[in-house]
Formats: structure tokens, sequence, C-alpha cells
């Protein structure tokens, strides 16, 4: 799932989710400016990231995973998410202090 968190964008707060598997081999590039989470499916699950840049704590946010004004239909077994204390602290989209703005440059799909 990813969220445009870009102040300004005229999409800000929209968001969209798609399914990786071992068989469907879909992957996912997140833009710069929007905020993505996820969700295992099944047990011994691996994740694994590409990113831009060296990892930099201080440069962390998100936002709550259950923020009601995004509705996001998370794909949750009943007993509920298991999340780390930081993920549990995250503000909704509403309090959330953006430092991507939209530049109006429109985002394009790879090979477009």
């Amino acid at each position: 799932m990813i969220v445009d968190v870009r102040a300004g964008s005229p999409t800000y707060g929209d968001w969209t989710a798609i399914t990786l598997s071992a068989d469907n081999e879909a992957s996912l590039l997140v833009p710069i400016g929007y905020a993505h989470g996820y969700v295992t499916l099944e047990a011994e699950t691996e994740v694994l990231y590409k990113v831009s840049d060296f990892h930099a704590p201080e440069c962390e946010g998100g936002l709550a995973w259950d923020d009601q004004a995004l509705a996001i239909p998370w794909p949750l077994p009943d007993t509920g998410p298991l999340l780390s204390e930081k993920d549990r602290l995250l503000p909704p989209l509403s309090e959330l202090i953006s430092p991507f703005v939209f530049d109006g440059a429109p985002l394009t799909r790879l090979g477009d």
C-alpha cells in the first residue's frame, strides 16, 4: 500500500494497494513523497527492500495504519496486526507534517 503525502498534491491522501507474491513475481516502486506499508499474508514471509540511500533513522516518519480518514481495508487476521512500538505511535494523516512538497511534475510509469 502506498499513500501520497506530498504537501500540495492534488492526490494528497490518495492510496493504492497491490498484492505482491512469489506467484505473481510483482514488485512495487514507491516514488519519493509516498508513505508505504505492508501486511504479510503468510507465515515465514520475507520482505526485501531496495532503497535510494543509507538508512537514516532521524528521517523516518509514517502514518497510523488504521487512520479512519484513509479507510484502508487491510486483510488482517481476527487477532489484528502485530506492530512495532514505533508503528503504534504513528499519527493519522491529518497530523502528519510532511517533508515532501508536490512540484507539479507528473509521475510516470517506468517505460513510459
